[in-house]
């Protein structure tokens, strides 16, 4: 469960083909990734585990 964030994934205008991800908390923008990702799989890859730093460990 990743509440209170939603994780977002948008295709780049340039590079093309590349993505990037954008975390969202309580529908209000959080965090988005710096730098443009080769595919969208690998961008949600890095986007769920930035939302894993965020909610921090296991209790």
């Amino acid at each position: 469960m990743t509440y209170p964030y939603t994780l977002e994934i948008k295709p780049c205008e340039k590079p093309e083909g590349h993505f990037t991800w954008i975390i969202r908390e309580r529908g209000k923008r959080l965090q988005r990734s710096d730098k443009p990702h080769s595919s969208e799989e690998l961008a949600r890859k890095k986007g769920e585990a930035e939302i894993e730093r965020l909610l921090g460990p296991v209790r």
